[in-house]
């Protein structure tokens, strides 16, 4: 089985948990790790399991994951199984006007979900978050193992 791990980052978090996801996927599958501006649309077609993991900017991926999301065809990722993950901050310790915000404007990871799926991708996981400490990070305390476990979830199914 050949799996693709697409990731953006911005400050090098997003990319830290890609590259936990894609070292613990390897123990059971092929893996590659690509940032997505480094892809070439070629790699996907033999792809038998995707996972892509962005950033949330307000509430959304980057540009640079969502250009590559609308430029997949329709029904290009059948057979496909995906997943998807973001990194975040948390609504815990927020002051009540962020927490309202974040409820309000979401995560990039379910948005993410949703367009693998309408290309035609079967999800084999609920969306993931993976929280950092502020904009720029680093990653919350646990997060990687966190990542480690996520991924081998995956691995399992």
């Amino acid at each position: 089985m050949k799996v693709l791990v697409i990731y953006d980052s911005m400050y090098g978090n997003t990319k830290k948990v890609a590259e936990t996801v894609a070292e613990n996927l390897k123990h059971f599958h092929g893996v590659e790790l690509l940032a997505v501006t480094d892809l070439d649309s070629k790699i996907l077609s033999d792809t038998d399991f995707l996972v892509v993991g962005t950033p949330t900017q307000g509430g959304r991926p980057t540009e640079n994951i969502q250009k590559f999301l609308d430029r997949l065809e329709m029904n290009s990722l059948q057979g496909t199984k995906v997943a998807a993950f973001d990194t975040r901050f948390s609504e815990q310790n927020q002051n009540f006007a962020l927490r309202t915000l974040l409820r309000t404007v979401g995560y990039a990871a379910p948005r993410i979900t949703d367009a693998l799926k309408i290309k035609g991708g079967d999800l084999v996981a609920p969306p993931e978050g993976f929280i950092v400490s502020n904009k720029k990070g680093p990653l919350a305390n646990g997060e990687l193992e966190r990542a480690k476990t996520w991924a081998i979830s995956l691995a399992t199914l």
